[in-house]
């Protein structure tokens, strides 16, 4: 599991395309047969993928995790399938999850495993953790259970679906939010108005993008901001300084997730549009 340093906003205007590339996008995730893990410094998150396919894949606790002896020790865990029907067990409980169905793992469990029903269309979890002070139970939501918000309009090319999966309401944690946004066909433009919020930060897990399609990532202060091109499974990292918003060539889906002090999904600092640079 590598390590992703923290930037200031003011070291953020000093990298070139490798180095933004290099710390603030995560590609790699969903490999057939693995688990993979980025230890992200900021809220101390980690970002990770499992692919299962004929034999399970267990979440241990790493080499960056030295004080803990099994993964969730100190942390709750969120994950989101995005490939064929597969399951996470739980100390020996087995959660079955479709595609865009959640799962919330809280601190204290034990034993972390993921399968696939098929291994031929083997299920892709993406999984996001943050270290959580208390103990909630581990809960599913399936993708029919999420609060969904229409957002958007045709003129702007903004259509799209905000689902909310693991948020107050449906699922206690200690500080971890997660969603799905699917844009609608002819739309391309994701959170736009965009906003920052200085009491979390996100993670923008980009996916169902065509092989030949991509989507343009922004990122940083609204007036200085900075793009990367992001391909499907890859995650883009934002600061709690940072705008995130994104356009593609085609329509596509993304998953974001939150971690910080607060889970007020409003709790945002608009920005307009003429603001931007």
């Amino acid at each position: 599991m590598d390590i992703i340093r923290t930037h200031s906003p003011e070291g953020f205007k000093l990298l070139d395309t490798a180095a933004l590339r290099r710390d603030f996008l995560i590609g790699g995730l969903l490999v057939p047969g693995k688990i993979d893990m980025h230890y992200w410094e900021v809220d101390r998150t980690i970002i990770g993928g499992a692919v299962p396919e004929k034999s399970a894949l267990e979440l241990k606790a790493t080499k960056e995790l030295l004080a803990a002896t099994y993964f969730c020790e100190r942390r709750e865990l969120g994950i989101v399938n995005l490939g064929g029907p597969g399951s996470v067990e739980t100390d020996g409980t087995h959660h079955l999850l479709n595609k865009l169905d959640a799962l919330y793992v809280g601190r204290g469990t034990q034993v972390v495993k993921f399968s696939s029903k098929n291994p031929a269309k083997p299920a892709k979890f993406y999984f996001v953790s943050y270290p959580a002070h208390t103990a909630y139970p581990t809960k599913r939501v399936r993708k029919a259970q999420a609060q969904v918000l229409e957002l958007g309009a045709p003129e702007t090319a903004n259509r799209r679906k905000l689902c909310k999966l693991l948020v107050p309401g449906l699922v206690q944690s200690c500080q971890l939010v997660l969603g799905v946004t699917i844009l609608e066909k002819g739309s391309v433009w994701n959170t736009m108005p965009c906003h920052t919020h200085e009491r979390r930060s996100e993670v923008y897990l980009y996916f169902d993008v065509p092989p030949k399609a991509f989507v343009t990532h922004y990122l940083g202060r609204p007036d200085e901001t900075r793009h990367l091109i992001v391909r499907d499974g890859e995650a883009a990292l934002s600061p709690s300084w940072s705008i995130h918003s994104g356009s593609g060539t085609c329509a596509y889906g993304f998953v974001w997730c939150m971690g910080g002090e607060n889970q007020e999904f409003t709790d945002m600092d608009a920005v307009a549009m003429e603001d931007l640079r």
